[in-house]
């Protein structure tokens, strides 16, 4: 007897299954690329504006970006004397000697206890401020206060807002890059501030001019030569023929108390919280004695009102969204846009012929008019499931009865009612009837309809289940 030899395994040769694509870099990627461009507008944001407190910030002698040696060269050229000094108190001295413009381009390094001095300059001085902030404006004890403020400077005409710049400087120089933050009066100062560049310039014509710009670019290197920022700074700074010009490196140190016996002129604060100084005459200053000279406190009575009136609120101003940034800003948003267009349709699916494809799971007739019947259920949609269920029976009984489709209701009805032995009347309001009005109404209009399918498909010789009963 042989032994037969076992038949060899069949080995499985299909395909292993495909395995899932991961889609979910699609919807990663477009809002990474998004990200990373804001970030990077931001950053590049951050670095173009400069910081104030940083030293080398508009001064006379810093030859960078942010300096401003080029104003320096400027008012040279035009006879103007530039006298730079890195004290407070020296600065302030040097306003005694004569009519002169005192330039403050960083005032947050000033000492709290010494920046109430420049609210008290002398008659034919001007006081020149740029972007100082809530604590310098009631430090000095200016009806001014600050309202909104743009995501960059922007340059716009003096009289922008159809609001005639009252500045002659102004008006020279004509537009020129000085809103970016924006000053207003507080309630009942209207009449005091005299506005230029929609609030990025106020002048309040006092004894001594005091000026405050919202922006430090007209006085900047490397933007001192667009459009009129120039001759902005220089009607600003040169209209008395000498600037003393506050180049402060850091932080001012607190001022010195004392007598002023040892030659050095010394500071001495009034009641009424400002700071003056002593000449160096040795006396040390008279307590409530103003600067250079005059009385501390006003003898108005109505200056308290007022000054209570100066911490009230600025009066509401618009501010449309398209202004509040600039131009570059919306230019990325619609580049943005784009981009996202392009990805979208880049990974769109194209349109093509129809495929045919085995659907994932196979459902069973009467699940899915089961299903079907709730939802009609749910939104109590009779008439759309009266329709439904008229057309489905008016195609079978055109199959039956071979007609066309384009046969008329008062035929098909007339066909209908000779089958089934009723009037014609009763099979147009069952084929073509209205609406039901109730769910009781719509049943009995389906089991009326599959009664007449029913008999129609019957032979008229064979028994129907009425006939039977």
């Amino acid at each position: 007897m042989t032994a037969t030899a076992a038949p060899p395994v069949a080995t499985s040769t299909a395909p292993p299954p495909p395995r899932r694509r991961r889609r979910w870099h699609r919807l990663v990627i477009p809002f990474a690329l998004a990200a990373a461009l804001l970030t990077i507008t931001v950053v590049t944001h951050a670095v173009d504006q400069p910081d104030a407190t940083e030293r080398g910030y508009l001064s006379p002698v810093a030859t960078n970006d942010d300096g401003g040696s080029r104003l320096a060269e400027a008012l040279r050229g035009q006879g103007v004397a530039v006298q730079r000094e890195t004290d407070t108190l020296r600065a302030l001295l040097a306003l005694d000697t004569g009519p002169a413009t005192l330039f403050v381009p960083a005032p947050e390094l000033l000492h709290p206890d010494t920046v109430g001095a420049l609210g008290e300059l002398p008659a034919g001085r001007r006081l020149v401020l740029v972007d100082p902030s809530l604590r310098v404006l009631e430090s000095v004890d200016l009806p001014v206060v600050r309202a909104d403020r743009r995501w960059a400077t922007r340059a716009v005409a003096p009289d922008a807002d159809g609001v005639p710049c009252p500045l002659p400087e102004a008006a020279r120089a004509g537009t020129a890059a000085a809103q970016l933050q924006r000053y207003a009066p507080p309630a009942g100062f209207a009449n005091t501030l005299r506005t230029c560049y929609s609030g990025g310039l106020v002048h309040l014509p006092w004894a001594a001019d005091v000026v405050v710009i919202g922006a430090g670019d007209p006085f900047r290197n490397d933007r001192i030569g667009e459009w009129g920022n120039q001759a902005l700074a220089t009607g600003l700074l040169g209209g008395h023929g000498r600037v003393v010009w506050l180049d402060l490196d850091g932080p001012a140190p607190p001022p010195h108390f004392g007598t002023g016996s040892s030659g050095e002129p010394a500071w001495s604060p009034t009641p009424g919280g400002s700071t003056t100084y002593n000449g160096g005459d040795g006396n040390g200053g008279q307590p409530g004695d103003g600067y250079p000279g005059g009385s501390g406190d006003s003898d108005d009575p109505s200056a308290g009102e007022e000054q209570d009136q100066g911490q009230a609120q600025p009066p509401d101003r618009q501010n449309p969204l398209w202004a509040a940034f600039p131009a570059w800003f919306w230019a990325l948003l619609v580049q943005l846009a784009l981009a996202a267009l392009l990805v979208v349709l880049w990974r769109a699916r194209r349109l093509g012929p129809p495929v045919a494809e085995p659907l994932p799971v196979r459902v069973r007739s009467a699940e899915t008019v089961l299903g079907r019947a709730r939802l009609y259920q749910r939104a109590r949609a009779r008439g759309p499931a009266a329709d439904t269920l008229r057309a489905a029976a008016l195609d079978r009984l055109a199959a039956r009865l071979n007609l066309p489709a384009t046969t008329p209701p008062a035929e098909v009805a007339a066909l209908v009612a000779a089958r089934t032995g009723g009037t014609t009347d009763e099979a147009h309001e069952l084929l073509y009837g209205g609406e039901p009005s109730s769910d009781a109404e719509l049943l009995a209009l389906a089991r009326s309809l599959d009664r007449v399918t029913r008999t129609v498909a019957t032979p008229p010789d064979h028994p129907t289940e009425g006939d039977l009963r």
